[in-house]
């Protein structure tokens, strides 16, 4: 057992598969669901702020300690400026192509390597640190380029998503997952994301090999007895697990610590 403290990353947000699901949506609900999930175990709250940026940041910032990650990396880069303005402390960059067939929605977008040099120089620029998402060995590839690039600076935060459906779904298995780890490059901060029933088998794995986990409604709104949950309840079932393995829960301060971030 890895020893290290476990970051759980809280997603209070749509649930693309079922849209029914309850989720905060104006900017004061959101806050408020970020320090429930900081309450119970969460040391990043992935967001898309349902377009309120500057509310929703700046009103975390004055409650809580929890690190802000912005997320929507569907949205180009030049429309995502206020992030970076807002100074998240992450902003999600997907290192591939977006290919995702969700029930209501579906996301074709293109994201070159061009473009994702932009972003590094926007993180850059504003101070903000990238995450990204991981969703194929080919994000991997673009990842390596950019590293080799020197265009961002080490520990590398990445994200790898299992069984989100779509042209880029990978199998939701422990052996996709620990097939991906093996081929990260070193000096990487690895998160996981599962979409479907098999999420616990891989989280699991995930606390196991010292890695962290993402839960919450936009990734897989139910508990262990099937019950539909809101987010900060999915954090403190996995809080809770990961605690009965042996294995620490981060504070934000631990986790900034780990993840490089000022």
């Amino acid at each position: 057992m890895n020893k290290k403290p476990l970051v759980i990353v809280a997603t209070p947000n749509i649930c693309w598969l079922n849209p029914e699901v309850e989720y905060p949506k104006k900017a004061p609900e959101i806050v408020e669901e970020a320090l429930r999930c900081r309450e119970a175990g969460a040391s990043v709250l992935h967001t898309h702020a349902e377009g309120q940026w500057a509310a929703v940041i700046n009103g975390v910032r004055a409650r809580s300690d929890i690190i802000i990650q912005s997320g929507m990396s569907s949205i180009p880069l030049k429309e995502r400026i206020e992030l970076f303005e807002q100074k998240s402390d992450m902003v999600s960059i997907i290192a591939n192509h977006h290919a995702e067939a969700f029930t209501e929605v579906t996301c074709d977008v293109l994201h070159p390597l061009a473009e994702l040099e932009k972003y590094t120089e926007a993180c850059s620029r504003y101070g903000v640190k990238p995450e990204w998402e991981i969703w194929h060995s080919g994000s991997i590839w673009n990842l390596n380029k950019l590293i080799e690039r020197k265009l961002f600076d080490p520990p590398y935060i990445t994200t790898f998503f299992l069984g989100w459906p779509g042209g880029t779904w990978s199998p939701p298995t422990v052996e996709e997952y620990l097939y991906r780890k093996s081929l990260m490059p070193e000096n990487c901060v690895i998160t996981v994301s599962i979409m479907c029933e098999e999420q616990m088998n891989i989280l699991v794995a995930a606390i196991t090999h010292g890695d962290n986990v993402r839960v919450g409604t936009e990734d897989w709104p139910y508990l262990q007895n099937g019950e539909i949950a809101v987010t900060h309840e999915l954090v403190k079932e996995i809080a809770d697990i990961s605690r009965s393995l042996g294995r620490e829960v981060a504070t934000p301060a631990q986790a900034r610590e780990m993840m490089g971030i000022r």
